[in-house]
């Protein structure tokens, strides 16, 4: 039976371990587990890395470390365990041998192997089933998790640094490879790619900064670099074509302009890059259909890191899962390019942000949240 309150507390102490997990796991879900006997925890776990334990085998490891049984054991986990063979065994398996109870559990993991089907193994083996405690913060945890495994389509986050006169870059040629934000802003940029399997920047990004679009530190994490480029503008002596046989990259145009620039094309791809053509009736990259392509090839969180343009393209389409702005105490007036309040003043609806996180890097603020409530 269970005590008042007491499946939150606990709850609430596997959610601060997936959360652990986040720029580490992807494209799985962030997953936190603890194992409670006489109201006490005996096991702690986590997922820690894509393709490893997930949280249930490691919450049951750590109970063998510290030489405590787990069997009659409450088990509380984040998401519904799985209970199919992947790139590891079934969790449900190792729950039923090791004698827990009952397991508790915030939400169903809607994937087609899952939806209920873990639930219902351990119910078959006499296991108790409790579900729905914390709900809501565990599907806001993995809700780009949830939104790929129901709709097959990726979760898209809009990314910018700016100053606080809505700037995005300098003007002045001596000042355009400096940044706007902090080097803490950036580590946690950093952080965000590592979450994603593509990173996304329109071709004037790409002549402007010349970047590798690659997460620091990788750990093992190496998101396609995707280039919105529908004149095939991109330079041939670019860091991203030149790195293009480590790290892949997709260069996004248009057919008219592969058929007006064959040679450049032919060159692009023995660079080792890969030309992708998604055409609108206006003759311009379609971004809509380019998303589909992008989550039908396992792109489950896209980061979209492009200027005024490309964010307002992506706004404007109403693409948007997730904004993260980071904000730098500076005003740059005249020195500055065109902001982002210019590029987005014919937004035909309001935004909001729901489940709005606020963080300091430094002197710079960060302001992120989904563009709808999960749920």
């Amino acid at each position: 039976m269970a005590v008042p309150g007491q499946d939150e507390k606990f709850m609430r102490e596997a959610l601060k371990l997936a959360r652990r997990g986040i720029g580490l796991v992807e494209p799985n879900p962030a997953v936190g587990a603890v194992i409670v006997k006489a109201g006490r925890i005996i096991g702690k776990g986590r997922h820690k890395k894509f393709g490893g334990p997930h949280a249930e085998i490691h919450a049951l490891q750590d109970c063998a470390a510290h030489g405590v049984a787990p069997r009659g054991a409450v088990m509380y986990v984040t998401l519904e365990p799985c209970c199919h063979y992947a790139k590891t065994p079934p969790c449900t398996d190792a729950i039923i041998a090791a004698g827990i109870a009952t397991v508790v559990v915030a939400t169903v993991d809607p994937s087609q192997h899952a939806n209920g089907a873990g639930l219902r193994q351990l119910q078959d083996a006499g296991i108790q089933v409790r579900t729905g405690v914390c709900e809501n913060e565990a599907k806001l945890i993995n809700a780009p998790f949830i939104k790929y495994a129901t709709t097959g389509k990726c979760w898209v986050i809009l990314k910018w640094a700016q100053s606080v006169d809505g700037k995005l870059a300098y003007a002045e040629e001596a000042d355009k490879r400096r940044w706007i934000s902090n080097e803490l802003s950036r580590k946690n940029a950093h952080k965000l790619r590592r979450r994603c399997q593509g990173i996304l920047v329109g071709v004037n990004t790409v002549i402007a900064d010349n970047p590798l679009l690659t997460a620091r530190p990788s750990r093992g994490k190496k998101p396609t670099r995707i280039v919105l480029d529908t004149h095939l503008r991109i330079p041939m002596d670019c860091e991203l074509l030149h790195t293009a046989k480590k790290v892949p990259v997709l260069v996004v145009t248009t057919e008219g302009a592969v058929q007006a620039n064959l040679e450049k094309a032919d060159l692009i791809t023995t660079q080792g890059a890969e030309i992708v053509t998604v055409t609108d009736r206006q003759g311009r990259c379609d971004i809509s259909a380019l998303c589909n392509e992008l989550s039908r090839r396992g792109i489950a969180q896209l980061l979209v890191e492009g200027g005024p343009t490309t964010i307002a393209s992506f706004l404007k389409e109403q693409l948007v899962d997730e904004v993260c702005i980071y904000i730098a105490p500076r005003i740059l007036g005249s020195r500055a390019s065109p902001g982002i309040s210019e590029a987005i003043a014919e937004l035909a609806k309001a935004i909001d942000l729901h489940h709005v996180d606020i963080k300091r890097f430094g002197t710079d603020v960060r302001i992120s949240g989904p563009t709808r409530a999960p749920g």
